[in-house]
């Protein structure tokens, strides 16, 4: 399809204030021709060229190609398409405040960041690396011409060196990556009308579970808690429904994302208790969105306070234990909190397969992170952070959550295939397929095909990129604009296969109407994507294996760039 081909969103663009940095540091590295102060070394395998930044300068305003650029397009093979985005890219502008790029710079993940961009710009001056890196950037952001490509090159030091064949493996090992994306979507959409096919039910003639249920819903109450055991306070927005069910009343806890808070989650939270749920929606105070703007204030120095890992999961099994405490006073004893759902959409989404009983596999998070190219799965950005915490606990399985849901999770590589088969309720991992933060390819294709819990579906919504960008800020806007040809689907369509889906599961899983299962299947999807450019699609475990050796080629060719010698 062609909408998959657009690898700009898919690796430069991500939600909150890490999609600058990956944004910048794509720009810089796979434009793949740079330079610097006064020439550049571009160094291949067998050559090493050396090109002026005069003639990169010229080359950006008039398109001229002089000899010393000519020899680098030669040893690079460079298409005329490649040459001429190569020259619109040299001189784009990439706006931002200087004193935010400062303070991410500063942190952890922007380190992380600088050290894979000196992967292929390396600065043979005798300083260190990072700071050098670190100095273009902020300076040629503060100055006049703004962060351009040459801009930033021009306030490097000299002798700088650019290793193209190492910048040839990485955009070799993106399109395999891209390849196996396109893959993993025709495979699910091949799975699903599969089963479609044998499913005959009518859902025309059964309820619109995209539409509100009949319950009605109460303006949200705000309960401020404080857990003393951990010193921790946060809020959590309670939803309740205007007419209450007969016998116990099913509750489900939304867990945010990174950067996120529980307002965002409010029309999920609403939908779900008009169909009688009681809904409640944690703050996670060390990664929500008051603690980005502190960092981008100067009053923090983390993207993210490390110890969520710890804190998160805590944080839902503090939440029932409140409701538990609150139960026979406020709801005259009508909450079932002994069969409890998770919702929780990437951080969240490990929030809650942690308490749904993934195990965390320290190990294998600490092989992933050192491997080669890792950063592809850009969600290893906030995954490795785990390897600083000392005594980190592996096991945050709450008994009273008894089916969890995954929105675009960050989970595979710190739980591993180990971890997650400890996982035994059921689960619903939800991918989009232009997620550059979580991407499906790495971080639901993989988790699906582990798990073995014997009720586990996987949701692909095409077209969905991680956020709803109704509410991203002007800046991440932006960028998502810019993007040539590029079509998202609205928030109301997403939410149309996504209420269907969470309503179901949940009806099925906590509140035990099994007369809702017609609707978690493949042909319900496929009735609500009728006419619409973006599909969903939905496959249960069955799935799994086909899904597995469809992309076993693409796993494979994927080692092998890696293992490929510089």
């Amino acid at each position: 399809m062609q909408y998959l081909n657009k690898s700009a969103l898919n690796w430069c663009q991500s939600s909150g204030v890490v999609a600058l940095l990956l944004g910048v540091f794509s720009t810089l590295v796979t434009a793949f021709p740079l330079n610097a102060a006064d020439e550049i070394n571009f160094v291949f395998a067998t050559a090493r060229v050396s090109v002026p930044i005069r003639s990169l300068e010229n080359f950006a305003r008039t398109g001229e190609i002089d000899r010393h650029l000519r020899t680098y397009f030669n040893l690079a093979r460079a298409t005329p398409a490649e040459k001429a985005k190569f020259q619109e890219t040299l001189s784009r502008r990439i706006d931002v405040n200087t004193i935010q790029l400062s303070r991410i710079l500063n942190t952890a993940i922007g380190a992380d960041i600088l050290s894979i961009l000196g992967l292929y710009i390396t600065v043979k001056t005798g300083e260190d690396e990072q700071s050098a890196l670190k100095t273009a950037l902020i300076e040629s952001a503060s100055d006049s011409q703004g962060l351009t490509v040459l801009n930033f090159l021009d306030h490097l030091p000299s002798n700088l060196q650019i290793n193209l064949d190492q910048i040839l493996r990485l955009r070799n090992t993106i399109q395999v990556v891209i390849n196996a994306t396109r893959v993993l979507n025709e495979e699910v959409a091949n799975l699903s009308r599969e089963a479609t096919l044998l499913d005959q039910t009518d859902f025309s003639s059964l309820a619109d579970l995209r539409q509100p249920g009949t319950y009605g819903v109460e303006e949200p109450q705000r309960l401020f808690l404080y857990d003393a055991q951990r010193n921790r306070r946060f809020y959590v927005d309670l939803y309740q429904p205007q007419i209450w069910r007969t016998g116990k009343t099913p509750v489900v806890i939304i867990s945010h994302g990174l950067a996120s808070r529980p307002e965002d989650f409010a029309r999920r939270a609403r939908h779900l208790t008009s169909y009688g749920y009681v809904v409640a929606l944690p703050q996670h105070p060390g990664s929500d969105l008051r603690h980005v703007e502190d960092l981008l204030a100067g009053r923090t120095q983390e993207v993210f306070e490390v110890q969520e890992f710890i804190n998160r999961p805590q944080d839902i099994s503090f939440v029932l234990d409140e409701l538990e405490r609150r139960n026979e006073k406020y709801f005259e004893s009508r909450l079932q909190l002994d069969r409890v759902g998770v919702y929780g959409h990437s951080f969240g989404g490990y929030t809650a397969l942690a308490v749904g009983g993934a195990e965390i596999d320290l190990e294998n998070l600490q092989q992933e992170c050192e491997e080669e190219f890792s950063y592809l799965n850009t969600s290893l950005l906030l995954q490795c952070r785990a390897l600083s915490l000392p005594n980190l606990p592996t096991q945050f399985r709450d008994p009273r959550v008894q089916a969890v849901i995954g929105a675009n999770p960050v989970n595979r590589s710190i739980f591993g295939q180990n971890g997650l088969v400890a996982v035994d309720i059921p689960v619903l991992l939800g991918a989009g397929l232009y997620d550059p933060a979580t991407p499906a390819i790495f971080e639901q294709a993989g988790s699906f095909i582990w798990l073995q819990s014997p009720q586990k579906y996987l949701m692909i919504i095409e077209g969905q990129a991680h956020v709803d960008f109704s509410q991203l800020d002007a800046g991440i806007t932006d960028a998502i604009n810019s993007v040539e040809q590029l079509i998202l689907p609205s928030p109301e369509l997403i939410d149309s296969y996504a209420n269907g889906a969470v309503v179901a599961f949940f009806e099925i899983y906590i509140a035990n109407n099994q007369e809702l299962i017609p609707y978690l299947s493949s042909a319900y999807f496929d009735y609500i994507s009728q006419g619409q450019l973006f599909k969903g699609f939905l496959i249960d475990g069955s799935g799994a294996e086909p899904l597995k050796q469809k992309l076993l080629p693409f796993k494979q060719e994927f080692l092998r760039q890696r293992s490929t010698p510089d």
